[in-house]
């Protein structure tokens, strides 16, 4: 009898319970030139709910990503969403005087939502008292790898090749980093080099508990490496334990970033169905929940006949 595809949607459990959410939650950050707007999402029912503060991809918002914010708040976690400076609701160009600075603000605004959980999770009425503040994760796609990266203990090479500030946050207890660009140097292109100082990343000190999601079809346009540059805080963070390589994924990992999003490039509901499962069981076992689904999972990929994907751990 051939093992089932762990990928397939009839092996992703459905969401458990409904879902509520609420947006916009809106912190004050005057210096910022916006206010930062948040979108909370939970379960309706459940109590000891792990927290997911999620960082968007550029252009994106609050407002995206369903197809992962649905199914882990309907199955038990809160996810956090702010929406940074990039995103296309703010109408912001590269001739904004803080667009060179964004890269920073955005690491800024992940730790203005930390600060401010309580005001947030209360926006949703009877939340603050079902969560769990000792069980806190970041995720994030592609720009947003970046920013959370920055939290779990990565940090950028400034222009002398020395580590800028270390920004570890101690609230953050896992992390998930969908797409997450390489390390830089040569091999950025001229327009990266110029334009993203940021990504000139060290990831020796990452030691917060990570799972790495990188597509093998990722070719990026501000990189002369191939897809294996997304796997690079995999190779190089001590605490990058395990790496989901999607087989035949591209930057949008199947369309992660919206329901049935036109831009998406290798749209697969198999390979989104894969991912949020994926991560919903890494983050449960990495922060203490369990770690039976987690490593179903990992048998069920390396007994299935033409899986869509694989698991390395070290």
């Amino acid at each position: 009898m051939p093992t089932p595809d762990p990928a397939a949607p009839s092996a992703v459990p459905a969401p458990i319970t409904p879902i509520i959410s609420v947006a916009p939650v809106t912190l004050p950050a005057p210096e910022r030139g916006h206010d930062l707007q948040v979108r909370v999402s939970a379960p309706a029912v459940g109590t000891g709910l792990p927290i997911i503060v999620f960082a968007h991809g550029f252009g994106e918002s609050m407002s995206g990503y369903d197809p992962l914010v649905d199914y882990w708040a309907g199955n038990g976690f809160v996810v956090v969403q702010p929406t940074f400076l990039d995103s296309r609701t703010l109408g912001l160009t590269m001739d904004d005087p803080r667009f060179p600075d964004i890269w920073r603000i955005r690491v800024d605004d992940i730790t203005r939502v930390l600060d401010a959980l309580d005001q947030i999770v209360t926006a949703l009425p009877g939340l603050g008292e079902r969560v769990d503040r000792d069980r806190i994760a970041v995720a994030g796609h592609s720009w947003g790898a970046q920013t959370v990266g920055m939290l779990l203990g990565a940090r950028v090479l400034g222009a002398d090749g020395r580590p800028g500030p270390d920004l570890t946050d101690p609230r953050v207890k896992a992390g998930v980093l969908l797409a997450a660009t390489g390390v830089g140097g040569d091999t950025l292109t001229p327009f990266a080099a110029e334009n993203f100082a940021f990504m000139n990343p060290d990831f020796t000190n990452l030691r917060t508990p990570t799972l790495v999601v990188a597509g093998d079809h990722d070719q990026s346009h501000l990189s002369t490496r191939g897809p294996d540059w997304f796997t690079d805080v995999y190779t190089h963070s001590p605490g990058a334990r395990s790496l989901l390589t999607i087989h035949g994924g591209e930057h949008s990992l199947g369309g992660i970033h919206g329901y049935q999003a036109r831009d998406t490039t290798d749209e697969s509901p198999e390979r989104v169905a894969l991912i949020r499962r994926a991560a919903w069981t890494y983050l449960r076992s990495a922060l203490g929940i369990d770690d039976t689904e987690w490593k179903q999972l990992c048998a069920d990929l390396a007994q299935a006949a033409d899986p869509i994907g694989r698991i390395d751990s070290k």
